[in-house]
């Protein structure tokens, strides 16, 4: 634990940890996003090594920005008032 802390702290990474409550990976775009990097290339595919993966994923990223890349859209506008 002390060695995670320690590299959490260290202010020459350029990674910044953002906790969020639990439930709501909505907020988290990078989930998301790995997500469809998952469903659509991960999931079912098949790869002879690390390059090939890797060549594969820089494939899928191009493809996808080409033609299924847009903003998210938020639709969640809150929970009902209890009141």
């Amino acid at each position: 634990m002390k060695t995670r802390k320690a590299f959490l702290s260290d202010s020459k990474h350029r990674i910044r940890f953002v906790y969020i409550p639990k439930h709501t990976s909505w907020l988290n775009q990078i989930e998301c996003w790995f997500s469809i990097l998952m469903r659509r290339l991960l999931k079912r595919g098949n790869f002879t090594s690390t390059q090939d993966l890797k060549q594969k994923i820089i494939n899928f990223i191009a493809y996808y920005n080409r033609t299924f890349a847009k903003p998210f859209q938020w639709k969640f506008e809150g929970f009902p008032d209890a009141g």
